[in-house]
């Protein structure tokens, strides 16, 4: 196959546009979003993704609680959102239809897949009616395909029968979708052949769909013309789209190289960290092992053992784990050692909504463990912001002997966006020595090992691991003597050890970046103080109001505990200051408590991030009122 698009017809451009794949979760819609977001990606534009998955392992098929869909925003410029609507929805059945509707606004495309608009999955998603048949879809541009039937007729000579034929349609659409928006499948072409080297019938059955998709779109009358999406002037250097998940487990490798530590890392399977094992696991060569636990103590148990071994320890789970790891995480905190715990975010309480995101643990990150516990906490912003978030979790665990807490979320974790490659010699060098000599002088001039004596500077601790000579200490989670680490009950002892912790982590905040705020004109009333996945939306947000000619300024916050140390100064300075999260307000509360500042809360927890349009309307209320 030739990969050029369509000669009779002159693509018309467009500076961005936003794609949403819909249909059953066996439909293969992540798998065709992943795809096309990797050819954007290549081609060179700006993306930002958002799959979204069933929150049932086998919801029934056809239903609208087993529909899954991936959202993808490309465009000629810098982009922050995956997109607050689509402009077009590929629906590959009634249910995909119904459940993604209300999202789009008068006007947007859909291209409906209408074998699978039948009578039985007309009842299933709750249709009266076939609505490509009646008024319903008026105020759109409904593009009908006979995608099942042209995939099974594409795909005879393959040797699939029909019903595992009728599983390539994704790859028709992928095709179909590939010709609309001039991207090149080269790239497509070349991944079905490596990843379906081993079966040839699918291999032959994928390919032959998408020829048929991608030739469909350039012979059919239906589509007036392509579109075309320029690459975007992005900063020269060398990209690669990433997911925030693999782009955390790249952050932890650089941290472990630049510390000159193995890694160990050790987790249980949870929704949606369970991928940052599995990127792990392939990279031995450079001094990981991984180890999947049989339960989430033993995971951050082994985390912590492997710290005392001298290695760099980090677990990694979502909020039903952090609870059960909270015990084990008192324990690190009371030895002082340097342990990664990393918390990806979803919907709860309890089980809660296991592929659904929020931000819901941060009061979680800050208070749940028993005692005055105190911990640094880190907080990712974007998918590939997720590797600065790791290497920085990592350096402060290590230089402070602390566990540290890096928080990401569902939505940063599964989604994705360019990622420049960092320039490995301008990492930090973030390696730290381990103790080899006794360190207290005794009154009768005899030395010996103090595992308590501490850093004027970090009042971080010796890290002595174990065989060193004459370097024996006891660890265990019963209060330490101030110095000795020997078994003490005494009152003003316990006092002293947990004040020292607590100014430990306090001292954190001279080590950390101030907060940079972005107010152009100097003159803004409010302030748009965010952490973690509201920075895109409120990055958007801020850049429509400013383009009407309204003053906001923002702020995001990576270094949750300790706060920077001019965070106070910031939000002081502005009369008005407005917390965007995807929970009740916990930063609110925080900051109010800690600032005595008015803060307002804009919150929300439907397991979705926030769109730019619901940010907009609150700033400029606030502005207004």
């Amino acid at each position: 196959m030739t990969d050029t698009t369509a000669a009779t017809r002159r693509p018309e451009t467009l500076e961005r546009v936003v794609i949403r794949f819909a249909g059953d979760s066996g439909d293969g819609m992540q798998l065709v979003g992943d795809r096309f977001t990797d050819v954007s990606a290549a081609f060179g534009n700006d993306l930002a993704t958002l799959p979204n998955y069933p929150a049932e392992i086998r919801a029934p098929a056809g239903t609208i609680a087993g529909v899954s869909s991936f959202q993808v925003h490309i465009a000629d410029f810098d982009i922050v959102t995956p997109g607050d609507v689509p402009n077009l929805l590929v629906a590959m059945n009634p249910a995909a239809l119904k459940a993604n509707l209300a999202d789009l606004p008068p006007g947007a495309s859909i291209i409906a897949n209408t074998d699978a608009f039948e009578t039985r999955n007309l009842e299933k998603a709750g249709y009266q009616a076939n609505p490509l048949e009646d008024d319903t879809l008026a105020a759109y541009t409904v593009y009908p395909v006979p995608m099942t039937s042209m995939t099974v007729e594409a795909t005879k000579g393959t040797g699939a029968k029909p019903r595992d034929a009728e599983r390539s349609k994704n790859f028709f659409a992928l095709g179909l979708i590939s010709w609309m928006y001039t991207r090149p499948i080269a790239g497509i072409v070349t991944w079905i052949d490596e990843k379906y080297a081993k079966n040839a019938v699918v291999h032959d059955a994928n390919l032959a769909a998408l020829k048929a998709g991608y030739h469909f779109g350039e012979t059919a009358e239906i589509f007036e013309t392509p579109f075309e999406v320029a690459p975007a002037a992005l900063p020269p250097g060398r990209y690669r789209n990433i997911s925030g998940n693999v782009a955390l487990a790249y952050g932890l490798i650089a941290a472990g190289q630049q510390s000159k530590l193995p890694i160990l890392y050790a987790s249980y399977p949870i929704t949606p960290a369970s991928d940052i094992l599995h990127e792990l696991s392939k990279h031995k060569n450079f001094g990981v092992r991984t180890m999947q636990a049989e339960d989430e103590i033993a995971a951050i148990s082994v985390a912590i053992g492997g710290a005392f071994a001298g290695q760099l320890g980090v677990t990694a789970t979502s909020g039903p784990g952090v609870d059960l790891k909270a015990e084990a995480l008192g324990l690190a905190i009371s030895l002082e050692l340097p342990l990664i715990l990393v918390d990806v975010q979803r919907g709860g309480p309890s089980t809660g909504l296991p592929t659904k995101t929020e931000q819901a643990d941060l009061l979680l990150a800050m208070y749940g463990r028993h005692g005055e516990a105190p911990l640094p906490i880190v907080a990712a912003y974007s998918p590939s912001h997720c590797f600065d978030a790791a290497f920085e979790g990592a350096r402060i665990a290590l230089k402070y002997r602390t566990p540290v807490i890096v928080l990401t979320d569902g939505y940063l974790a599964n989604g994705s966006e360019p990622w420049l490659f960092p320039d490995v010699d301008q990492l930090a060098d973030i390696s730290v020595p381990f103790t080899t000599e006794l360190n207290h002088l005794n009154e009768d001039g005899s030395t010996e090992f103090w595992p308590y004596v501490r850093d004027e500077t970090t009042l971080a601790r010796p890290w002595a691991i174990p065989g060193t000579p004459g370097l024996m200490h006891r660890i265990g989670g019963i209060e330490k003597e101030d110095g000795t680490g020997n078994v003490n009950y005494d009152p003003a002892n316990h006092e002293l050890m947990v004040h020292l912790r607590a100014q430990k982590i306090a001292g954190i905040a001279a080590d950390i970046p101030p907060v940079e705020v972005d107010d152009p004109t100097g003159d803004a009333e409010l302030l748009v103080l965010g952490w973690g996945s509201t920075w895109g939306a409120i990055k958007a947000a801020a850049r429509r109001v400013r383009a009407n000619g309204r003053s906001v300024a923002t702020a995001n916050l990576v270094h949750l505990n300790p706060f920077p140390t001019n965070l106070g100064d910031v939000v002081g300075r502005y009369r008005k200051v407005l917390i965007p999260e995807m929970n009740l307000g916990q930063l609110s509360k925080l900051v109010r408590a800690e600032f005595l500042v008015d803060a307002k809360s804009l919150t929300k927890v439907q397991g979705l991030p926030f769109r730019a349009a619901e940010i907009e309307a609150k700033i400029l209320e606030m502005i207004d009122g």
